[in-house]
């Protein structure tokens, strides 16, 4: 199967292409925080926010892109933005 310009991997490959190693800034999450609303998980366009057996959520760093799309649709503020240290 050829790919089609712009795709960077074949449909249903992306759990083979970890992109999360070129991020500049990651989520960092607040348990204490988090309202277990689930937003976060709903709005993240990679899939890669789970909730965790607390009921919490918390995102997976080897897919998270660090778009913070989470950040801002977070009722409680419970999830910022933090420097990649590499």
């Amino acid at each position: 199967m050829a790919l089609r310009v712009g795709c960077a991997a074949a449909p249903g490959r992306a759990l083979e292409n970890k992109t999360g190693a070129w991020r500049v800034f990651k989520p960092v999450f607040d348990p204490e925080n988090c309202t277990k609303c689930g937003m976060c998980a709903l709005v993240c366009p990679e899939g890669c926010v789970r909730e965790t057996e607390e009921g919490t959520f918390e995102p997976d760093l080897d897919y998270c892109k660090g778009c913070g799309v989470c950040v801002e649709i977070c009722p409680k503020k419970g999830i910022r933005m933090e420097k990649e240290e590499k």
